[in-house]
């Protein structure tokens, strides 16, 4: 039987999409179709702070999995709500793309070579508090767009330099068009940056184990799991000022989480950090407890200031 996978109708989604269905059909042997979907996030240009943030690019997938139309949903997982579906799972997280953030600046420049006053453009609320944290006298400016429309403001000179994720322009072949990959200590990139997320309804548990099975990778999943679990404790959505980084490498007693989060003022002055490390069997534990911490340290306060 054809397993049905529904789609947003960007080229990256379209991308990111097609690159699952090549994992399935691979691992499965199964002819694999793509369905189209569009999202409330697709067909407005509003910035997406306006709609809360949270779901804007899921919704209309997720109500075409609950119809039948479709039998597997494929997103952006820094695009999930944090808030588990009752109806719905999560059957595979596949090997994620590199999670940094990068620059496309004029004339090939970094971040440390702009001039002061240099605009940058990024439509992410994380990405332009660390970049005023940053303190080197930035205009940060609102945009939105798909990936090709934001490096084109560059070269048309509406910005000086844009900052994207890293995994979605590697995704479309476009790294040549890179000029600085962001180290996660000066950017910590979006929970969940640079991974993919494949749902099925949950009562399709016989699909989702078959898809589990066949693409899921466990680190990647762990890794997201902690970065998500920071994100949900601090009740931010995922268009808050919060970046968190997770990773999955060899210890002493065998494989260990490490993990670092971020919360910041919107004008970047005011920041939250913590890290913590820990098991990867207790991923989320190892979050909420790093979000505990953060939160005593005055993160909630941070979000608020956001929400209000």
């Amino acid at each position: 039987m054809t397993i049905r996978i529904g789609t947003r109708r960007s080229q990256l989604a379209m991308t990111q999409t097609g690159y699952v269905a090549d994992l399935l059909r691979d691992a499965l042997g199964r002819d694999v179709e793509l369905v189209e979907v569009t999202t409330q996030g697709d067909v407005s240009g509003a910035p997406l702070a306006t709609f809360g943030g949270v779901g804007v690019f899921v919704g209309a997938l997720r109500d075409a999995l609950l119809r039948g139309q479709v039998d597997l949903a494929v997103h952006s997982l820094k695009d999930l709500p944090t808030t588990p579906h009752e109806q719905i799972t999560v059957a595979a997280v596949p090997v994620r793309e590199d999670p940094r953030d990068v620059v496309v600046a004029r004339e090939g420049l970094t971040l440390g070579e702009l001039p002061h006053g240099a605009r940058i453009g990024t439509g992410s609320p994380r990405r332009a508090a660390q970049l005023r944290a940053l303190g080197l006298g930035f205009d940060v400016v609102a945009i939105r767009g798909n990936v090709d429309t934001r490096i084109r403001k560059v070269a048309q000179g509406d910005v000086d330099a844009v900052v994207l994720a890293r995994a979605g322009i590697a995704r479309l072949g476009r790294l040549d068009e890179v000029t600085e990959v962001l180290d996660p200590l000066q950017m910590l990139p979006a929970p969940g940056q640079g991974a993919l997320a494949v749902e099925c309804r949950a009562a399709d548990s016989d699909l989702a184990a078959e898809v589990r099975s066949a693409i899921d990778d466990p680190r990647t999943r762990a890794a997201v799991s902690a970065e998500r679990s920071v994100l949900a404790a601090l009740e931010a959505g995922c268009s808050a000022p919060v970046g968190a980084l997770a990773e999955v490498a060899e210890g002493d007693d065998g494989e260990e989480l490490w993990l670092r989060a971020v919360a910041l003022s919107e004008d970047g002055a005011v920041a939250v950090r913590r890290s913590a490390n820990g098991r990867v069997q207790e991923a989320e534990r190892v979050g909420r407890d790093l979000a505990e911490e953060m939160l005593a340290d005055g993160a909630s306060g941070l979000i608020e200031e956001q929400a209000s």
